[in-house]
C-alpha cells in the first residue's frame, strides 16, 4: 500500500510538472506573437507539402505566398470588410460569442443541409489558424477554446484583427491581405477598395471552394451582402474603434 501511494504521489507530482510545462510555454509563445509575425502556420506547411483532398485540379506547384503586414499597411476596407463578414460583434466579446453560438446551433438544427454553419470568432480563428493543426476533434476544439483565452488576455483587439488579416487562407496557398491583393488584384494591400475587400471576405471561410479570381453567383452575392454590413458598421470608422479600443 506504501508503495502505491508514493507511486501515485510522483506520477501526481510528474502530471502537475508537465502541466505547468505546457502553460509557461504556451504562455510564452502566445506573447512571442504579439510583437513577432509568425514564420508560418501549420495549414500553410501542409498546403506547402500536398493539394488538399477533393481539390486535385489545384496547381501541383505548391509555393506558399505569404508577407505579414501592420494593420496600418493595409487598407482600411479589409478589416472591415472581415469583420463585417465574419464576426460582427468583434469588439463586444472577449472571444466567444455565445449569441452567434446560439443562432449557429440553431440554424444546423433547422437546416436539411448536411453543412453546418460555424459560430467561430476572429480570435477563434486567429488561434485555430496560428497555433493548431488541420482537422476536427474534441481535443482540438479544447486547444482551440484554450488558445483563445490566451490570446484575448495577452493581445489587445488591434493585433488580433492584424494577425488574423495576416494568416487567413485567401486561396490555394495564399495566405494574407498581402498576397492576396498582389495575387488577385495585382495592387498592394494598402490600395485594397472596398469591393475587393468584400470580395476577399466573401471567400471565406472556404477560399479554395469560393475563389476570389473567379468568383461565381454565390460568391458575389456574399460580396454584396458585405458590403451592406460594412455600411451598416459605419464604413472605416469602425476600423478607428479597433485601432483605439483597449
Amino acid at each position: 500500500m506504501a508503495d502505491f501511494k508514493l507511486y501515485w504521489r510522483r506520477g501526481w507530482q510528474l502530471l502537475l510538472q508537465v502541466g505547468a510545462s505546457l502553460l509557461l510555454t504556451t504562455m510564452v509563445w502566445v506573447l512571442l506573437y504579439r510583437w513577432v509575425s509568425p514564420p508560418a502556420t501549420w495549414l500553410m506547411l501542409e498546403r506547402r507539402s500536398h493539394r488538399p483532398a477533393g481539390y486535385e485540379h489545384l496547381e501541383n506547384e505548391r509555393q506558399i505566398h505569404y508577407s505579414f503586414v501592420g494593420l496600418e499597411e493595409v487598407s482600411a476596407q479589409l478589416p472591415l470588410a472581415l469583420v463585417a463578414a465574419e464576426d460582427q460583434r468583434f469588439l463586444m466579446h472577449h472571444g466567444f460569442d455565445v449569441e452567434a453560438l446560439k443562432k449557429a446551433a440553431q440554424r444546423n438544427r433547422d437546416a436539411k443541409s448536411k453543412q453546418l454553419v460555424g459560430g467561430s470568432t476572429i480570435s477563434q480563428q486567429v488561434a485555430k489558424n496560428v497555433f493548431l493543426w488541420n482537422g476536427r476533434s474534441y481535443l482540438r476544439k479544447a486547444a482551440e477554446a484554450y488558445f483563445t483565452v490566451l490570446i484575448e488576455l495577452l493581445w489587445d483587439k488591434q493585433r488580433i484583427l492584424e494577425m488574423y488579416l495576416n494568416v487567413a487562407e485567401m486561396g490555394d496557398c495564399t495566405f494574407g491581405a498581402e498576397a492576396a491583393a498582389q495575387r488577385y488584384f495585382h495592387k498592394p494591400a494598402a490600395r485594397l477598395t472596398a469591393s475587393d475587400a468584400a470580395l476577399l471576405a466573401a471567400i471565406l471561410p472556404n477560399p479554395l471552394k469560393f475563389r476570389a479570381a473567379s468568383p461565381g453567383p454565390q460568391t458575389r452575392a456574399k460580396q454584396r451582402r458585405v458590403l451592406r454590413n460594412m455600411r451598416r458598421l459605419g464604413g472605416t470608422r469602425f476600423v478607428q474603434q479597433v485601432l483605439t479600443a483597449e
